[in-house]
């Protein structure tokens, strides 16, 4: 069957904001390093003083936004379901989003009052992400956002893990989840950041379902904190039980993956880190567009592989389109 659109997603919509920090700024600001914390917006517009000037990169963000841009750059047609409001910064996050060519539900939904979501990210010498994020008007996203026929014309429904810290979010994406299984979608989940499985874990639970997902993406910690076992090797035996197929990034190790038959050991790319911001998002975009274009696990792995290292090296959470096209020519030969 032809569907229109390769990938679904719903996620928080934040515009993340970028800046270079030291330690001792963390530490004179109290700030947790290479965790997502939540603020409130007095909390936020603190740290922004006290950083100064502009971001050294700004755009529309969220991590499944990332992900489905990436989706969209390396050739795939996606749909990102989210929630900004009637601001200038919301308006700016719509038009970034139409410009990479990803559809949405904000080109037909009216946008309320309020203000768009941001995402403070700060980075430090050693290539860590430490995000102070303020949810903004997405802490309300909810099952209106969802949209039921671009679920059914998707081959894969994405979830980012961070919708569990919002009740509303929870049930939007519990609402996607059970769309796209009875319309026989493929669904697919990324854990997202240690913290939410540390503090979420029953939601996370509700969001995977009963019968487990298609696809689950985490890395090493956020594996061994939602089995509760003791290394990588526990771990993923126990996720057999929460997904079909999943993928465990392991940084400068490479990745391990469960193609629902064997596990497929990934070699990671050698590369000088600068920013680790974006690179699980643009792993899970890489790996989806591969999966979706008839590619096997193995090849979704290197794509993705590649993919995330070019990222790493460079600041923010994107590539240029024609960076993806090389590393797509590269690894599948597709140009």
């Amino acid at each position: 069957m032809t569907t229109k659109y390769d990938v679904y997603a719903i996620g928080n919509a934040l515009v993340d904001m970028e800046y270079e920090v030291n330690d001792q700024f963390l530490a004179k600001y109290k700030i947790d390093k290479g965790l997502m914390t939540l603020v409130d917006e007095d909390r936020q517009n603190e740290l922004l003083d006290a950083l100064g000037g502009t971001p050294k990169n700004q755009q529309c963000g969220g991590s499944a936004a990332n992900t489905i841009i990436a989706v969209a750059q390396f050739g795939a047609k996606g749909f990102y379901s989210c929630k900004v409001a009637s601001d200038p910064i919301g308006n700016f996050y719509f038009q970034d989003l139409q410009d990479n060519g990803v559809d949405s539900n904000l080109k037909n939904q009216k946008r309320h009052s309020g203000t768009t979501g941001k995402c403070l990210v700060m980075v430090s010498a050693d290539a860590e992400r430490t995000m102070n994020t303020f949810l903004g008007i997405t802490a309300s996203i909810g099952k209106d956002e969802v949209d039921a026929e671009a679920i059914k014309n998707s081959k894969y429904m994405y979830m980012e893990g961070y919708l569990v810290a919002s009740p509303t979010g929870k049930e939007a994406a519990i609402k996607a989840r059970e769309i796209a299984e009875m319309a026989g979608v493929k669904t697919a989940i990324t854990f997202s950041d240690v913290n939410m499985v540390k503090f979420f874990k029953p939601g996370l639970e509700e969001m995977i379902g009963p019968k487990g997902v298609d696809l689950l993406f985490c890395n090493e910690s956020e594996a061994i904190h939602y089995t509760n076992t003791n290394d990588v090797v526990e771990a993923r035996e126990a996720l057999k039980k929460v997904a079909k197929t999943f993928v465990i990034t392991l940084g400068e190790n490479g990745a391990s993956i469960w193609d629902g038959i064997t596990f497929i050991d990934i070699e990671p790319y050698a590369v000088k880190a600068v920013d680790s911001n974006g690179a699980g998002d643009m792993y899970a975009g890489a790996f989806l567009y591969a999966l979706t274009h008839k590619h096997s696990h193995a090849a979704a792995g290197k794509l993705a592989s590649l993919a995330a290292s070019r990222v790493v090296s460079q600041f923010g959470p994107r590539l240029k389109w024609h960076e993806t096209q090389e590393v797509k020519n590269h690894i599948l030969g597709e140009a």
